[in-house]
């Protein structure tokens, strides 16, 4: 063996000097990746750590019950959130402060660096992370399968800012369209509830974000929520008292709970649905009837009881004295909508609805009930002898005879609440036998029947001699009835595909793929519902879908009714008719690209929010270049991201808001 020489013996402390300071250095650079909290050192240890096909762990199984014990009156309610993101009771000072301070961002904030945001905003790592142990797949270190990992873009340079909506509005249930206070002012007449109608901001629209109840939580699950929802997540005592002897709502404890009772059904809603179709079994509530309107509803409890004999309700009233009521319903999982008639045609197209319950007037609910559907009316006109209400009663026989509305039953119940049932005509030879045309029937110098702010209607609009009842539900769910513009051959391979493609969409890559919590989603709306083949794939699910036909889209809403869904029109660059925080999922698809033509993203992405529950999610189906356009957006809301097979982009709200 060679003996070192001198020179070897001098350099060997040298290199082992050398060897132990690299080895230092690099256990030092590991420690920092790992030790250090900041969300910029844990996106550099994910890339580094992952590879760009690394694919979403399962969510639950679509079925699977949501682990978290329902709550009942009495448990010890699980930590509330107030504003910031904290626990309650921390900073609920801090909450009130932050509305009275906060404005509206003008256009220069989108200069502001988004760290400056998320440092006022304090509360953003306290929110809940998309995790196993809510049923969903983790993303803390899971690279985006979008073929090359794409998840390294910044987020956007924007400072966001809490609504200041003005007085009288609360800051928590700002609707910029119903809430306008600027134009309600400016009316000349309230007299037809102009009031009560869109009115919508003119540029620069709003691109603040709407601040969270001091003291909320997620959702109290469904079923449970039919009955009971929690306090502060809608904090209105007024009907409470207003309505305590209608059997409306209730408080116990830190529940509203909602006993089934309304105006005309006090000893219970349940019994009143049995008592309509005992005395007119035709209806066949689930299978002839699947879509209903119920106009005026109160808290909704017609429309969520409905639901037990397979009917979906479109439930509607206005945002008014009733304090929340469409926000009640909402937060109990069931179906509503802001609208009123007042002088516009409701957002819902010609012969749309199988039922209609209650409401007026005639001529617009007649617009909207499907030919040979019923309108179901009950109000003390029907069963009360006072002169106001006989008065009422004549000029309704008037009114019903001269649209030729054909009395099938009037009757009253054990308790004397009288229900009396009308009949739209399925053919159009009453209304050409009338001895006097009045009101007359509508023609094409009455103007165009698409009704997004369209005035009402003075005439009859009838398409009987086209129209036909659908098939018995399960079956008109994938039947073709394509009553549309462009009825062709062409659309009908357009409707198979939709349906074929999202049945497997769903089944596939929705329910495998998503980091979305399915067991504890109820409220759902397609931003862009086609035909309707999203919520036709996830009927069998216990959860409902707003399917919404944009402005300047194909008008495939007819369709979407006669298939035994529900929906409206909207224009996605003005507010939605809805409370914040009333939906768990929001689905928008290939709609963004026309979308921004005509107004900013930020904008729609402050829409998003407002509607979107705290810890739930939104789902963007689009080219890449759209994708890269919203994902740093909703980054710079501290929404978490991630891109699944290229061309979905699913986030996840935080709890976060600007302003400590």
């Amino acid at each position: 063996m060679a003996v070192p020489t001198s020179d070897q013996r001098k350099r060997r402390p040298f290199l082992l000097s050398l060897s132990l300071f690299l080895l230092v250095s690099a256990l030092l650079a590991l420690a920092f990746l790992f030790l250090d909290p900041s969300a910029q050192s844990l996106s550099v240890l994910s890339s580094r750590l992952t590879a760009p096909t690394t694919t979403l762990a399962p969510p639950a199984a679509p079925g699977e019950r949501n682990p978290t014990p329902i709550p009942a009156p009495g448990d010890t309610p699980p930590p509330a959130v107030v504003a910031g993101g904290a626990e309650a009771g921390e900073s609920a000072d801090a909450t009130e402060k932050a509305e009275e301070t906060a404005s509206r961002p003008d256009d220069t904030a989108a200069a502001v660096n988004a760290d400056a945001a998320a440092g006022e905003g304090g509360g953003s790592s306290e929110s809940p992370r998309l995790d196993a142990d809510k049923g969903a797949a983790a993303t803390e270190g899971v690279a985006d399968d979008d073929g090359g990992g794409g998840g390294d873009e910044p987020a956007a340079k924007v400072r966001w800012e809490t609504c200041r909506p003005g007085r009288g509005v609360s800051a928590a249930d700002y609707i910029p369209c119903l809430d306008n206070m600027r134009a309600i002012k400016a009316l000349r007449s309230r007299r037809h509830m102009e009031h009560r109608e869109r009115h919508c901001p003119v540029a620069p629209r709003p691109r603040c974000l709407v601040r969270v109840p001091s003291g909320y939580r997620p959702p109290v699950p469904w079923p449970r929520s039919r009955d009971m929802i929690w306090y502060n997540n809608v904090p209105h005592p007024k009907l409470v008292e207003y309505k305590k002897d209608q059997n409306w709502v209730t408080k116990s404890g830190d529940y509203l709970v909602f006993p089934g009772g309304g105006t005309q059904f006090k000893t219970g809603v349940t019994r009143y649905i049995q008592f309509i179709e005992q005395i007119m079994p035709t209806i066949q509530w689930g299978t002839h009837t699947k879509t209903v309107l119920d106009v005026g509803c109160g808290v909704a409890s017609f429309g969520g009881y409905l639901l037990d004999r397979n009917v979906i309700t479109m439930s509607f009233a206005p945002k008014d004295e009733h304090e929340a009521q469409i926000q009640f319903a909402l937060e109990r999982g069931i179906p509503a909508f802001l609208a009123v008639i007042g002088t516009q045609k409701l957002p819902f197209p010609d012969e749309a609805f199988d039922v209609v319950h209650c409401g007026k007037p005639l001529l617009e609910l007649n617009r909207v009930l499907r030919p040979g559907g019923y309108y179901i009316w009950s109000a003390t006109p029907v069963y009360r002898q006072e002169k106001r209400d006989q008065d009422d009663w004549n000029a309704m026989v008037k009114l019903t005879k001269s649209i030729c509305w054909r009395t099938v039953v009037k009757s009253e119940d054990s308790n004397g609440i009288g229900v009396v049932v009308y009949q739209k005509p399925a053919s159009n030879s009453c209304y050409l036998e009338r001895r006097t045309n009045e009101p007359p029937m509508c023609s094409k110098k009455d103007g165009p029947r698409f009704p997004w702010y369209a005035p009402l209607d003075t005439c009859i609009s009838s398409s009987i001699e086209k129209s036909s009842w659908p098939l018995p539900w399960p079956e008109r769910l994938n039947a073709r009835y394509l009553n549309v513009p462009d009825d062709s051959s062409s659309t009908d391979e357009k409707f198979d595909v939709d349906t074929k493609y999202w049945k497997h969409a769903i089944s596939e890559i929705y329910y495998n793929d998503f980091p979305v919590n399915w067991s504890s989603t109820r409220n759902v709306m397609d931003m862009n519902a086609g035909y309707g083949g999203f919520a036709a794939a996830l009927v069998d699910k216990p959860l409902w879908v707003m399917n919404v036909v944009p402005v300047g889209q194909p008008d495939t809403l007819p369709v979407i009714f006669n298939r035994g869904l529900i929906g409206v029109y909207h224009d996605w660059c003005e507010s939605f008719n809805t409370y914040p925080r009333t939906y768990d999922l929001l689905h928008m698809s290939y709609l963004l690209g026309s979308l921004t033509n005509r107004c900013d993203i930020m904008e729609v992405a402050a829409e998003i929010d407002r509607i979107l529950r705290p810890d739930r999610w939104f789902v963007l189906r689009d080219t890449t270049e759209m994708i890269k356009k919203m994902r740093p957006v909703l980054k710079s809301l501290h929404y978490e991201t991630v891109v699944v097979k290229q061309q979905f982009l699913v986030a996840k709200k935080d709890f976060w808001r600007p302003g400590k």
